[in-house]
């Protein structure tokens, strides 16, 4: 894609700070560091988000997370690793191309809160499990 910030990153255009590349996969730093350390890891066929990624393209791209997460943690002396992937703007997501966040956590004040809420009682669990089922 030309106007893909992603795509010109993987093909050299703009300047990233790697931390791992193969043929499939780059893997580079953030530019705003959540945490010290928090890296991004994107395919480089692009692809919009994982909700259009066909099945071998996601084989693909999470088969090298774990081993970037695990260097990541290592490396920076991480005690944790909050691992985010965002799909759609409503969820976050600012570049469309898809990238997952690898975020090393140190304590409970490193600049990442992330809460959920019990919503229970707002669904019938059952309803809502046979609307989803395919």
């Amino acid at each position: 894609m030309n106007d893909c910030i992603f795509c010109k990153i993987v093909a050299g255009e703009i300047p990233s700070y790697k931390v791992y590349e193969d043929y499939d996969v780059l893997a580079f730093l953030d530019i705003t560091q959540t945490t010290p350390g928090h890296t991004l890891v994107v395919p480089k066929e692009h692809s919009k988000n994982v909700l259009a990624m066909t099945e071998e393209q996601a084989k693909t791209l999470f088969a090298k997370v774990p081993a970037i997460a695990r260097a990541v943690k290592e490396k920076t002396g991480a005690t944790g690793m909050n691992i985010l992937q965002n799909n759609e703007e409503i969820a976050g997501q600012t570049v469309f191309h898809t990238h997952v966040h690898l975020i090393p956590r140190y304590d409970t004040a490193d600049g990442l809160k992330i809460e959920f809420t019990n919503n229970m009682d707002k669904f019938d669990l059952a309803e809502l499990a046979e609307k989803i089922r395919f």
